[in-house]
């Protein structure tokens, strides 16, 4: 009889080896061989670590016979410092067991600095790309943004929930809503948790979610996915919408000190520059608008919404005079926003809400809902609904709910912003859009 524990045997990292606390050690380093090269008659192996790359130089007797590109292996040496190494050591090998071989040569060189592939068949190798070390540091910063939004409202008091994905009603309205057959009867993917988080704010009071979300737009663009991941967050007894503002002022702080402490190596290898986020300006949307048609001379040809183009010009008129990457725009008007947007009491035109641009490009909507029972349904029947078809939604009105309000914000958009990308798929994993549903 036997006994599981829960010790588990620790790897040697990257970072752990370029923190020196190894240094003199012979140790047993495992990982795949990223790159093989022969320098003066000397050869060198670098070994892909999950956190970075350690440099073996191999003794007089050379590589071992069939060792290739993406062979893992186990190698054993004792670490020393190389200051032309990468992290500042390196491992003199003295044995080297190959763990597993691949069946073939890779279709690219992923161990090269960029791959310089066009898009389509970047998406297409996606496995086996996403191993260069660029694109993989792409997905790490991907990582310290979520991670930092769950840190950030854990320790302001939000609960993680997790909503169904399969649900009987759209939460954004519209024809953009993948439909589904669920045991005979009529369902659709979500386009939003807002139902559900809404619901827990009379739980909870503070939630946030992690999650997919779907759009079934029939879009191909550089800035849309049909599937994306949504941060979200649902907070109750606020003051106004303001206060939804001021946690993602909090939470992008959070974020960016995380990564910079973190997430350095990552940061360096893309050439990323951080935003100042201590202040970011807010402006009403008409005025939004107004600035940056006067200042490029591009005429305003849809009062109720903002072009993408629009977008850009507001986040150039920013930066140029205030030195900002993001900007809030508020105010937008009611024509444009979901029916549980609360509208303005000094002018119902316009809704409590914001979007927030950061350098150039919309990754955040939010704003104040509406939390009136019969608010809610004269909102639903201006718009043609069936206040009917919403009766689990309605109940936390009926019953009692606090002002409330909360966001949505785009991973994938904000890590290709963030990250310099000129097109979100290079922020998603596996992108869904009109055209791929594969890998």
């Amino acid at each position: 009889m036997e006994f599981v524990t829960g010790t588990q045997k620790t790897a040697i990292t990257a970072s752990e080896i370029a923190s020196g606390a190894l240094d003199g050690q012979t140790v047993t380093v495992k990982g795949a061989v990223h790159a093989l090269r022969e320098l003066g008659g000397i050869d060198f192996i670098t070994l892909r670590l999950r956190d970075g790359v350690l440099q073996c130089v191999c003794g007089p007797e050379g590589l071992p016979e069939g060792l290739t590109e993406e062979c893992t292996i186990a190698v054993t040496g004792a670490l020393r410092r190389e200051e032309r190494a990468p992290g500042g050591r390196e491992l003199a090998m003295e044995s080297l067991q190959i763990l597993s071989r691949p069946a073939e040569a890779m279709p690219v060189p992923v161990s090269k600095w960029k791959l310089n592939l066009n898009l389509d068949t970047e998406l297409g190798l996606r496995p086996v790309v996403l191993r260069n070390l660029r694109e993989r540091s792409v997905f790490k910063i991907q990582e310290g943004l979520s991670r930092a939004f769950r840190e950030y409202l854990t320790k302001e008091g939000f609960t993680e929930i997790h909503t169904p994905k399969i649900v009987h009603a759209g939460a954004e309205g519209g024809s953009n809503i993948f439909r589904l057959d669920y045991f005979g009867r009529k369902a659709f993917l979500g386009q939003s948790p807002q139902f559900y988080k809404q619901t827990m704010v009379g739980v909870f009071e503070r939630v946030f979610e992690v999650a997919p979300v779907f759009r079934a737009e029939k879009h191909n663009t550089q800035r849309h996915l049909n599937e994306y991941t949504s941060l979200d967050f649902e907070m109750g007894y606020i003051d106004s919408f303001e206060d939804i503002m001021a946690m993602e002022a909090g939470f992008l702080k959070y974020a960016m000190e995380l990564l910079k402490a973190e997430y350095a190596d990552d940061l360096k290898r893309l050439d990323v520059e951080l935003p100042e986020v201590d202040k970011i300006p807010a402006v009403r949307f008409d005025e939004a608008k107004r600035l940056a048609a006067e200042k490029y001379g591009r005429p305003i040809r849809d009062p109720f919404d903002l072009e993408p183009e629009e977008e850009h010009n507001i986040g150039r008129y920013f930066k140029e005079e205030y030195g900002a990457d993001f900007v809030f725009v508020t105010h937008y008007p009611t024509k444009k926003r979901p029916f549980y947007a609360m509208d303005d009491p000094a002018d119902p035109r316009y809704t409590l809400s914001f979007d927030l641009l950061f350098r150039g490009m919309e990754v955040t909507t939010g704003g104040q809902r509406i939390h009136d029972y019969q608010a809610q349904v004269e909102k639903m029947l201006s718009k043609g609904m069936h206040p009917e078809e919403f009766e689990s939604y309605l109940m936390i009105h009926k019953h009692g709910m606090p002002p409330h309000g909360g966001l949505g914000i785009g991973l994938e958009r904000l890590t290709a912003r963030l990250c310099g990308l000129d097109n979100v798929r290079y922020a998603s994993l596996f992108p869904r859009d009109l055209n791929r549903l594969e890998p």
